[in-house]
């Protein structure tokens, strides 16, 4: 990429985004849910999920072969189909031009990978008459970045190929790479976000998990992406500018009485890098974990006076996709309230293993 290319790339914006939420597939669905306050988590079928839970904020219907067809699904996983549907999704209603250059055109995608997946596989390997005698096909969703593969082969996505994960913060880490990698000139345009499935195996692990002493939430599932570009690539394709990534910054903290400083020191510094005050700040997307991290998270943001939006409590601990929602919510707050243009919005993240994370943006 050229220097002038590379130099236009440090102002990276967003100019699109697609969600699959307990709310349904779909920003329209995902917005009036949030705006209207209504909890997506609902009742479990016990005999389709037997699980030590008793509700999940679940992608409404969602089956793979009825969302993606029959090619190329027969060994898909559930947190693959919903990347890929969701970057489908994106590509459909914001892609025009970028199908011209596919080689620059890349994804990174947060996920943990499918915890179903492994143990299944892992499973029939040491249940069957040998070990050798595992399905094939199912091995790929064993790699944790078979969503991001599999995404970028079904809707030819040629540029880079990443994957990342961390926890709570997956989202904001996938944005943050994703910049890094415009910004070195590594590709014209990225779609980055956060993918999370729902499933036995992943509910059983949460269950006996350590939540900071609270009693274990429902979980969600899902996924955001969004588009990431240069404003001058996003109105020269014809697409509007919805919101400006002005930094992330990340730390890690051993002690958890230590998560409120550090994140405290994230958001300091991403507005001092920003020339901003906390004064700026019109909107907060908090991470909101219950217990003992959903009050370190409140006390680093105890300064700010800006409104919350708790996007957590209506669908549900959705994980490696948590962040990505948050930056949605932020997004679908913003095209309902038009005097929140050129104003900042700041999204945080508290991982229970010890990683904190903010992010800055300016709306439209």
């Amino acid at each position: 990429m050229s220097a002038d290319a590379v130099t236009t790339a440090q102002d990276l914006v967003v100019s699109g985004w697609a969600v699959s939420s307990p709310y349904g597939l779909g920003r329209d669905g995902f917005t009036a849910g949030l705006r209207e306050g209504r909890r997506a988590v609902a009742a479990l079928d016990s005999e389709q999920w037997p699980v030590p839970y008793e509700e999940a904020g679940l992608i409404p219907g969602f089956d793979i072969k009825a969302v993606l067809g029959r090619k190329g699904t027969r060994s898909m996983d559930r947190v693959t189909a919903i990347a890929a549907t969701t970057v489908g999704m994106l590509l459909e209603e914001y892609g025009a031009g970028l199908a011209a250059d596919p080689e620059s055109t890349g994804l990174v995608l947060g996920t943990s990978g499918s915890v179903q997946s492994i143990m299944d596989f892992t499973r029939d390997a040491l249940t069957g008459k040998a070990p050798y005698l595992v399905d094939p096909a199912r091995f790929p969703n064993t790699v944790m970045n078979c969503p991001t593969g599999q995404s970028a082969i079904r809707h030819t996505l040629k540029g880079p190929n990443v994957t990342v994960s961390g926890g709570a913060a997956t989202g904001l880490l996938a944005l943050n790479y994703a910049s890094r990698l415009l910004r070195g000139g590594h590709a014209t345009a990225l779609l980055a976000g956060a993918a999370e499935e729902f499933s036995v195996q992943r509910a059983r692990l949460e269950q006996v998990a350590d939540h900071g002493g609270s009693a274990a939430e429902p979980l969600g599932e899902g996924a955001a992406l969004f588009l990431l570009e240069s404003g001058a690539a996003a109105r020269d394709s014809g697409r509007t500018v919805l919101a400006t990534v002005l930094g992330c910054r990340f730390r890690a903290f051993r002690d958890t009485g230590r998560a409120s400083a550090v994140l405290k020191s994230c958001v300091d510094e991403v507005l001092a890098a920003a020339g901003a005050t906390a004064d700026d700040i019109a909107i907060v997307a908090p991470g909101t974990p219950p217990g003992v991290f959903g009050k370190e998270e409140a006390a680093a943001l105890d300064g700010l006076d800006a409104p919350r939006l708790a996007v957590r409590p209506l669908i549900g601990d959705a994980t490696a996709a948590g962040a990505a929602f948050q930056l949605a919510a932020v997004l679908a707050e913003s095209a309902a309230r038009p005097e929140l243009v050129d104003r900042l919005a700041l999204v945080t993240a508290v991982d229970r293993d010890g990683t904190v994370g903010a992010a800055l943006l300016r709306l439209g």
